[in-house]
């Protein structure tokens, strides 16, 4: 496996002409995308990149943006991301890619006219082989298309294809489907879209100790999210500490207990003592157990949490 290099930029002019150690003389193989959550459609367009990249003796590389585009016009409405950049980064790597070009989307980005943006492309990135998905659009207004792509790689002596969407029983695989079967709670259909169960990673730090009140201490993993894509108490596995741990989580605003704007993930690992304070650790969603609820009091809290962790104890025992 490959692993990757990320090249930060801060916006088109930041890309000049360059050549890193892991391009070949040739140039590079590239595909262009927000690649949020790296579903089984990117993950079919990352295997033709690879698969292509071999074959003209090229680097596979990837092209994202940080901020997501519509974070950057519409931040308060932007939906949830299913990857934050570190876990999208992590699963690029998985993939194979061997370089990502990290583009800041400015305001100078924003503005870029379609021929300049494809310009950038071929001129400035080295690229030799262009994979993009069949209704890329690209530049302000997003106003450029597949035929101004084909002109400019014509010109630049390049190649250019045009990967079809991918569909899973009927439904196109998308960042927005996926975002919907999470919101439903149909984690089935999230791993089918996905390839596998949906995962979010982060570093354990302290908080307020309630767990541990009431006789369930949990591991309070940070976000780093204005808000999560899935919310509710759900039967987990967490990984990053050396095995594979099993337990039960609650993942939302914390209604009986806080007023918080930003989502909690809170893991409550089965038979674990040991401190782990500072551990980053991927949490894997395998069952939802409920929605999130309010209760009165906390001794209602603490017996529903009860029920929900021999619940998650079941599930695992039957899995």
């Amino acid at each position: 496996m490959l692993a990757h290099r990320i090249v930060a930029t801060s916006g088109a002019g930041a890309l000049g002409p360059r050549q890193s150690a892991v391009h070949s003389a040739r140039g590079v193989a590239l595909t262009i995308g927000n690649f949020d959550g790296v579903h089984r459609g990117h993950q079919t367009m990352l295997h033709r990149l690879r698969e292509a990249a071999a074959a003209q003796g090229l680097a596979p590389c990837v092209m994202t943006f940080e901020p997501h585009p519509r974070e950057f016009f519409d931040p308060l409405n932007a939906p949830a991301r299913l990857s934050n950049l570190r876990e999208k980064l992590m699963l690029l790597r998985e993939q194979g890619v061997a370089e990502v070009f990290l583009c800041r989307f400015d305001a100078a980005v924003a503005k870029l006219a379609p021929e300049a943006f494809a310009d950038m492309v071929f001129t400035r990135i080295g690229v030799r082989w262009l994979l993009v998905g069949d209704d890329f659009r690209f530049g302000a207004q997003r106003g450029g298309g597949a035929a101004l792509l084909k002109d400019k790689a014509r010109a630049h002596n390049a190649l250019i294809e045009a990967m079809p969407s991918v569909e899973v029983d009927g439904l196109r695989v998308s960042s927005t489907a996926v975002r919907e079967a999470l919101a439903a709670g149909d984690l089935a259909q999230v791993c089918a879209l996905l390839g596998s169960n949906y995962r979010m990673c982060g570093r354990v730090a302290h908080g307020e100790k309630l767990g541990r009140k009431l006789g369930f201490p949990t591991a309070n993993v940070l976000l780093k999210r204005l808000r999560a894509p899935l919310a509710g108490i759900y039967a987990v596995k967490l990984y990053g500490l050396g095995e594979t741990l099993h337990g039960a989580a609650s993942l939302g605003l914390r209604p009986t207990v806080s007023d918080a704007l930003r989502p909690t993930l809170e893991v409550h690992l089965f038979d674990f003592q040991r401190e782990i304070y500072g551990a980053h650790v991927q949490v894997e969603f395998c069952h939802k157990l409920r929605d999130e609820q309010k209760y009165p009091d906390l001794e209602q809290l603490r017996a529903q949490i009860a029920l929900d962790v021999q619940e998650a104890r079941t599930y695992f025992q039957r899995a």
